[in-house]
């Protein structure tokens, strides 16, 4: 089999795992091997890969990804080989085994599974409330959202109790080195728009074991929560914005554009003036129909508040209604990932300094890699 030159240089290794995670990849070998996941919140679709001392999140579920050239091809119980076209680019490539902390179950019957999930390989990932206000109905739904298909599909529960997630965060620290933990929800009625919720669940975490946490949510109408959360134990959020401009938003996510930009660059300065400096974070999902242009410069007004823009490549995820739509150009991303990277340098907002959560994590996104790029 012939072999593509390895990746020797950044700029040749950041444009093409940039590449690889904007088209995804076919998974030739054993479909149980290694830990993904299809549906639900959060990263879906996807397994995390590592190479080169890097760990990102790659498609390998989507629509996308069945028509890629690159292809992962299993060589072990838990090695890879990645392939372009045919051509080797990189011999070795690993993901986590499932972890320790699976096989066990909570103290009323749940499985720890069920409850929370290994997201990367060292990040504990969990949907508080599974249910969503805005995703009952499809007409004011986000609509590349698939937070009900693993409650459908029996995957998971409606709702996590504080009880059950210190529960299942001791043990994963514990059994398998977690080291930092992302609470999310979908969006109840109320006006803390899930805050509460998230204030309640850390700090029945953060009583039990010591693991930095990100809560995650929409904008509560007061702002008050910010400092809730902080008082919980809540050291870093997440407001994701997902598109940036006011007519995107409609058209994808009608309910959620009801809080308009506006409100979340009020709340990011408020959250901003409780959490710190680059401990605020947003998604921004490129490829929805923002222009580069348009999400440049809501990242330079991010950064210039405090908060770090994480800008991943859109993933159309099956069984939502933006499934067929198309994934990001490559060259679209590259270009892209390289202006922000720019901008979150000159701001000292950096991945590194971020101390729980998704842009902590990174694998998401190739961004942090660019951020190193002068």
């Amino acid at each position: 089999m012939r072999s593509l030159p390895l990746l020797a240089s950044s700029p040749d290794r950041q444009s093409t795992l940039t590449e690889l995670q904007a088209l995804g990849a076919r998974w030739i070998g054993p479909s149980g091997a290694g830990l993904s996941r299809t549906g639900g919140a959060g990263p879906s679709d996807h397994k995390a890969l590592t190479f080169e001392g890097h760990t990102i999140m790659v498609p390998i579920h989507t629509a996308a990804a069945s028509t890629s050239p690159f292809a992962l091809r299993m060589t072990g119980g838990a090695t890879a080989r990645l392939e372009r076209d045919g051509a080797v680019v990189i011999p070795n490539v690993t993901f986590p085994p499932t972890p320790s902390f699976y096989e066990r179950t909570t103290a009323d019957g749940i499985p720890y599974w069920k409850i929370a999930t290994l997201h990367s390989t060292d990040v504990l990932a969990t949907t508080v409330l599974q249910q969503c206000a805005r995703y009952l109905d499809r007409a004011t739904s986000c609509q590349f959202c698939a937070i009900g298909q693993s409650l459908a599909a029996g995957r998971t529960v409606a709702r996590k109790t504080p009880a059950q997630l210190a529960e299942v965060a001791e043990a994963a620290v514990r059994l398998d080195g977690v080291r930092h933990m992302v609470m999310t929800t979908g969006t109840p009625t109320t006006s803390d728009r899930g805050a509460r919720v998230l204030a309640e669940s850390a700090a029945a975490v953060a009583a039990r074991i010591d693991l930095p946490i990100q809560a995650q949510c929409e904008p509560p109408a007061d702002d008050v929560w910010f400092g809730r959360l902080r008082a919980a134990g809540v050291v870093s959020l997440g407001m994701h914005l997902e598109a940036v401009t006011e007519e995107v938003r409609r058209a994808i996510m009608p309910g959620k554009a009801e809080v308009p930009v506006t409100r979340y660059l009020s709340a990011f300065e408020a959250a901003v003036a409780v959490f710190g400096r680059g401990q605020v974070s947003t998604y921004i999902l490129a490829g929805l129909g923002d222009s580069a242009h348009d999400i440049v410069a809501m990242c330079r007004v991010l950064v210039g508040i405090g908060v770090y823009p994480f800008v991943v490549p859109f993933v159309p995820i099956r069984g939502t209604p933006l499934e067929m739509h198309p994934t990001p150009e490559p060259a679209f991303m590259v270009g892209l990932l390289a202006d922000v990277a720019a901008i979150v340098r000159d701001g000292g907002v950096s991945q590194a300094s971020i101390k729980a959560g998704c842009g902590r994590c990174g694998a998401c996104s190739t961004l942090r890699g660019y951020e190193g790029a002068a």
